[in-house]
């Protein structure tokens, strides 16, 4: 008669990864965003807030998403002194594209990736102003855009500032 040879069990779970880094570094994005500066450079300022929320659904989907994105734009909202759930709402949607997009834009290099980031940072803008005309708050300038196209220009950097703290959370 056979006996059944007895495996040791191996725990199910994995353990779990550390969410510091990517708790620091969302605060970090929004200290810079309230960050006082003079006037004439405010429309230029990258949206630093959307920049790491969408490294951080990029690099680790099953930990940050769409709750993620809300729960950090309400705190945007009330340090930025915005109507409360704009950039809630705007940073949920933002989340939602990027985890929706994440399988086609992982796959092409970080130039390539630029293309569709940039499309997200658009429809992010084209979102907020939305919820400005909806409210009935004056329309802004054209300088409005250039934050986008700023934030652009400022990905290929942070996401490279970032991939060592990606590699302490473990790729999700």
């Amino acid at each position: 008669m056979k006996t059944a040879k007895k495996r040791a069990a191996k725990p199910s779970y994995k353990p779990r990864q550390p969410f510091w880094p990517v708790a620091l570094t969302l605060t970090a994005a929004m200290y810079l965003t309230i960050l006082p500066m003079s006037d004439w450079p405010w429309d230029y300022r990258p949206p630093w807030t959307v920049l790491a929320l969408l490294f951080w659904c990029f690099a680790t989907p099953r930990r940050v998403g769409i709750f993620t994105g809300f729960v950090v734009g309400l705190m945007l909202d009330v340090l930025t002194g915005a109507l409360l759930g704009q950039h809630a709402l705007a940073l949920s949607v933002t989340a939602y594209l990027a985890l929706v997009l994440r399988p086609r834009i992982r796959i092409f290099p970080q130039w390539q990736q630029t293309f569709f980031v940039a499309l997200i940072l658009l429809a992010e803008r084209l979102l907020t102003l939305w919820i400005i005309g909806a409210t009935g708050q004056p329309m802004p300038a054209l300088t409005y855009w250039v934050s986008a196209l700023v934030g652009l220009a400022f990905w290929p950097l942070m996401a490279w500032l970032l991939v060592p703290f990606e590699r302490r959370v473990g790729a999700g």
